[in-house]
């Protein structure tokens, strides 16, 4: 995801001497493009193991929810890439990054759009089935569309809200299993399925989806705060 980022940290345009709040910093790859820019950066994450990489690039990172962010006006600018759609406590994850932002204060970045990785997760989901097991009621992601992911964020109080869906198919690195292991991961652990079934229905899932390219649509966004 970090090599996927740079049109999103474009959006951001870091300046010499900003402080900004990297959100979902990752391993730190992006974290640390914006501090060779010039500028002071916190980069936050919920994975420790995360935090530790980007830690031992130097960075400023902290283990914190971007749920439950302990900032107030601290920030001229926020950043996030591939994180909002994991963050299903959306409402609050908005009003959090608000207080994070000085007035002024600019949020750009990218997420999961309406219709990500569609067919990939009817795949497994129609494999899970087959196999006996019920995939999880509830959502694991966010992807909203344009217009839900305005409404959010203009309901919290930004301005001048722009979000546009890009559509873009992504090789992956590591095959369709490599993504239901790693990335799928937690819905298998809610559907039931044991261990050592999950290759084969990792193998499974590849065999149906019959390409090694991922249906990625992501949600690209800018605002301001007044």
């Amino acid at each position: 995801m970090p090599a996927l980022g740079q049109a999103a940290l474009d959006l951001l345009a870091p300046q010499p001497g900003e402080h900004i709040l990297d959100i979902g910093c990752g391993d730190g790859t992006l974290t640390l493009k914006i501090k060779e820019a010039g500028a002071e950066v916190v980069g936050i994450d919920n994975s420790l193991s995360m935090i530790g990489a980007a830690r031992a690039k130097g960075l400023d990172a902290r283990l914190m929810d971007a749920a439950e962010l302990k900032f107030s006006e601290a920030f001229d600018a926020a950043f996030s890439n591939a994180t909002l759609h994991w963050v299903l406590a959306k409402d609050r994850a908005a009003r959090a990054i608000w207080f994070a932002l000085k007035p002024g204060g600019r949020f750009a970045g990218e997420m999961g759009g309406a219709g990500n990785l569609a067919a990939l997760r009817r795949h497994l989901d129609d494999e899970l089935v087959e196999r006996g097991f019920g995939p999880p009621t509830y959502a694991a992601n966010w992807y909203p569309t344009p217009e839900e992911f305005a409404e959010l964020y203009q309901g919290v109080g930004f301005r001048d809200v722009d979000a546009e869906l890009i559509e873009r198919p992504t090789e992956l690195e590591h095959g369709v299993e490599g993504w239901v292991l790693t990335f799928r991961a937690g819905w298998l652990d809610r559907a039931g399925v044991p261990l050592d079934q999950r290759p084969d229905i990792a193998a499974a899932v590849a065999r149906r989806h019959g390409s090694t390219t991922a249906d990625y649509i992501r949600l690209r966004f800018t605002m301001r705060k007044p």
